[in-house]
């Protein structure tokens, strides 16, 4: 018990004074949420996709990490050439902790030869950070090392360039907290929060037809703040294009197992459990992981029909 209490403590400690770790938050199904990361990837799919992602890190520990995802993105070169757009909410709480990103995020492609592209990308939005600590008796109202109630809000913005070939490859290379906010509280100004940029390298490859009715789908994720460097790697095989398991890596956190199947032609649902590999090890239950995605084209509209009144 006495070890919860210590990592809870560590969990929270964070908010302090100023707050310098990775803030961005790490998921197993990222290969569904690329545009979070990368603004580039707004709209890469043809059609509109709303994707939802709810994570449970370090399951039994108190004051774990737990994070939505919701994104709703849409491919417009119907309405307007060459141009994306979407919406990406990130809701993650820590301990006492909360943050919530919100941004709209704009594409533009650049058609290349054999149909491949190469998309600019803007997000710009919202980080809102809090905190709103209930401290365990005994209660030392004066005690200035006590983290109390925070919270402020700032500007957001990400950049990202991105790639996709014909030949099922991705590449994309973005930062996310260009703006670094430096958030304040109204309270004390020892408790700030600084929005460290981060920088992300994305890819990703499919084989179709790897053997017989099986396909191979490859994705990476780069991470760094340029204080840690961080990775996850995951390769999944499909059967029929209906079903996918697979298995995966985040360096030094966890082994990661996904499953995954299609339910209509239009609705995915995947589930994923990190066996957790750093010292929360001895007192978590893993990471479970749930994915729904929804993908469908946007509707074509009915062509108009002219009547000529000389030919009734």
């Amino acid at each position: 018990m006495k070890r919860k209490l210590c990592l809870f403590s560590i969990l929270c400690a964070s908010f302090a004074q100023v707050n310098f770790a990775q803030q961005d938050p790490a998921v197993t199904h990222g290969m569904y949420t690329k545009m979070t990361y990368n603004p580039g990837a707004t709209g890469s799919e043809d059609g509109i996709c709303a994707s939802l992602i709810y994570r449970n890190q370090w399951d039994k520990v108190n004051g774990a990490p737990n994070t939505v995802f919701f994104n709703v993105e849409a491919n417009l070169n119907r309405f307007v050439r060459n141009l994306g757009a979407g919406i990406s909410v990130v809701h993650d709480a820590i301990g006492f902790n909360r943050q919530n990103n919100i941004h709209l995020n704009l594409s533009y492609k650049i058609k290349l030869p054999n149909s491949d592209f190469i998309s600019v990308g803007v997000g710009a939005g919202i980080v809102n950070v809090g905190m709103n600590p209930t401290w365990v008796p005994p209660q030392t109202p004066n005690d200035n090392l006590l983290p109390v109630g925070f919270a402020a809000t700032g500007l957001d913005l990400n950049f990202g360039i991105f790639y996709k070939s014909q030949q099922n490859f991705y590449v994309g290379l973005s930062s996310t907290h260009l703006s670094q906010s430096i958030l304040t509280s109204s309270v004390s100004n020892l408790m700030t929060y600084n929005t460290a940029r981060h920088y992300y390298l994305m890819g990703g490859w499919r084989k179709d037809q790897l053997f017989g009715d099986f396909d191979l789908d490859l994705n990476t994720l780069l991470r760094t703040d340029a204080n840690k460097f961080s990775f996850d790697l995951s390769a999944r095989l499909f059967f029929q294009n209906k079903f996918y398991g697979g298995l995966g890596y985040r360096s030094s956190d966890a082994v990661l197992v996904l499953l995954g199947m299609e339910v209509t032609p239009n609705l995915t649902i995947g589930y994923s459990y990190d066996f957790t590999t750093n010292r929360f090890a001895n007192i978590s239950w893993g990471t479970h992981e749930i994915m729904l995605r929804y993908c469908r084209p946007i509707p074509v509209p009915p062509p108009t029909i002219h009547k000529n009144p000389r030919h009734l």
